[in-house]
């Protein structure tokens, strides 16, 4: 028997009084589950997409954090040789993840590139700015 997806893994749970257990856990732990490897030139970061085609995942850096969104509009429809519906099926989300990168990147730093349902990017390391100390007279007695 199939169950509808508000039951999220295990409607069971939430039965039998599992408290740990809620529906948000479930949604976010299947969206854009993301890898981050720190290499000597930068991050490596790796998000998956399933589902998701290019042109659906958008990036944009602002005030120093990567911003990644993906959105879908799903309609799965199927019909018997009679032209009813058997099936139909409808998915429209938005999902979105934010990464501090820090204020000296820029979206020309980072290269993308999406395939097989898996978003890959490279960030680069920037060195800090050495601080500027402003000189101070020294007063002579």
């Amino acid at each position: 028997m199939l169950m509808p997806s508000i039951f999220g893994e295990n409607f069971m749970d939430d039965f039998f009084g599992v408290p740990e257990r809620t529906y948000t856990k479930s949604v976010q732990n299947t969206l854009m589950k993301t890898d981050v490897v720190e290499n000597k030139d930068g991050f490596d970061v790796s998000i998956d997409l399933p589902g998701f085609k290019k042109e659906d995942v958008k990036g944009e850096v602002k005030d120093g954090y990567l911003i990644i969104t993906a959105s879908t509009n799903q309609n799965k429809d199927e019909k018997n040789k009679d032209g009813k519906y058997i099936r139909k099926e409808r998915y429209s989300g938005t999902c979105q993840r934010s990464f501090y990168v820090g204020d000296d990147i820029t979206q020309n730093d980072i290269k993308a590139k999406f395939e097989d349902g898996v978003l890959k990017l490279e960030i680069p390391k920037k060195e800090a700015k050495p601080e500027v100390k402003e000189a101070k007279y020294i007063s002579i007695a």
